[in-house]
């Protein structure tokens, strides 16, 4: 087939608002001037972290699988402090489930919001059919990740065929064109970069060299398309010991604003290798957030009325902890 050199055509837009535009040069100069190199303790609490790097409005990401790997404490330590009108990336479950039944999201670029095998969230409906939640733009699992990809690369965006002929497009900000090459019709996904991310790993240093087992899910992609990043781990560990495998250092350090330790930190959520799913706490969850008044109250006892992640461990109690332990150990 013969192409036409010249301008690409757009054939058809998605008609949903490109929430969080993006300046690649800004981004680039942000990344020169604002991450050190230098090799600086980056360790502080889930209150200090989320208090310097998060702010009302901003463009806030979390990086998981499912319920694997989810940053909680650090969802709820956001909770605590109130951050508002917050524009979310939605690739997630529980936490962005406490976000919305706390009224902190105003915009989403949703991909994926369920609690797994009980079903679809009470607390996005809610959101989205009070207004809470104004806007609501579609991407593919794949799309959301790839967009984080092309801000990573330094590149405007990403073609892919993967959201060609569904409603998914229409509903999305992509834009569709012919391949300059080809003429083949290709989907455009806009470069994605965030204001703040939030990611939970096996094991780091003080610097924020972070390590991931089992699913390593979009960390990559996120961790370089956010000008500030924070990462919670399950244990703070030596350089020396990161150093002994760098092929797991998922993270390198220069990306990484603050590193929380944070055991436990994906509960009632799963790590690999380390704990299982907590499912009574997960189902007590979705009985709670059936109405705004038990979401309110499930906040008030697990979220508000304790002071830090640490507090929450001792709620939660040493005995369901060992159990989720032990719920992996027969697994591997």
């Amino acid at each position: 087939m013969a192409v036409m050199e010249g301008e690409w055509r757009v054939l058809e837009s998605g008609r949903g608002e490109l929430i969080q535009p993006f300046d690649l040069d800004e981004f680039r100069e942000w990344n020169r001037t604002k991450k050190t190199r230098k090799l600086t303790d980056k360790r502080m609490s889930e209150q200090e972290a989320i208090s310097r790097f998060v702010y009302d409005g901003c463009y806030i990401g979390t990086e998981l699988y499912g319920t694997v790997r989810c940053p909680m404490s650090l969802a709820r330590e956001l909770v605590r402090q109130g951050k508002k009108n917050l524009r979310v990336c939605g690739q997630g479950v529980l936490e962005l489930d406490l976000w919305l039944s706390a009224g902190l999201v105003k915009k989403l670029d949703i991909t994926y919001i369920g609690l797994e095998v009980y079903g679809t969230s009470s607390a996005l409906r809610r959101a989205v059919e009070s207004g809470q939640v104004v806007t609501c733009v579609e991407w593919s699992n794949g799309a959301i990740s790839w967009r984080m990809k092309a801000a990573a690369m330094g590149v405007p965006f990403l073609p892919t065929r993967s959201m060609l002929g569904t409603d998914t497009f229409h509903y999305s900000a992509a834009k569709l064109v012919a391949d300059p090459f080809t003429g083949a019709i290709v989907a455009l996904l806009p470069a994605l970069i965030l204001d703040v991310a939030l990611i939970h790993v096996h094991r780091a240093d003080q610097y924020g060299n972070a390590q991931i087992e089992g699913i390593s899910g979009f960390s990559a992609e996120m961790a370089r398309a956010a000008k500030r990043l924070i990462i919670s781990a399950e244990e703070i560990v030596s350089t020396d010991e990161i150093r002994k495998y760098p092929e797991r250092t998922i993270i390198p350090y220069y990306l990484v604003d603050a590193v929380v330790h944070a055991p436990y930190g994906s509960h009632p959520g799963e790590m690999a290798y380390i704990y299982g799913r907590d499912e009574p706490e997960i189902k007590a969850w979705v009985e709670a957030s059936k109405t705004a008044e038990g979401a309110q109250a499930y906040l008030d006892k697990f979220v508000l009325g304790v002071k830090d992640h640490f507090e929450y461990l001792k709620l939660i109690g040493e005995d369901k902890l060992k159990a989720c332990v032990e719920l992996r150990e027969k697994r591997y």
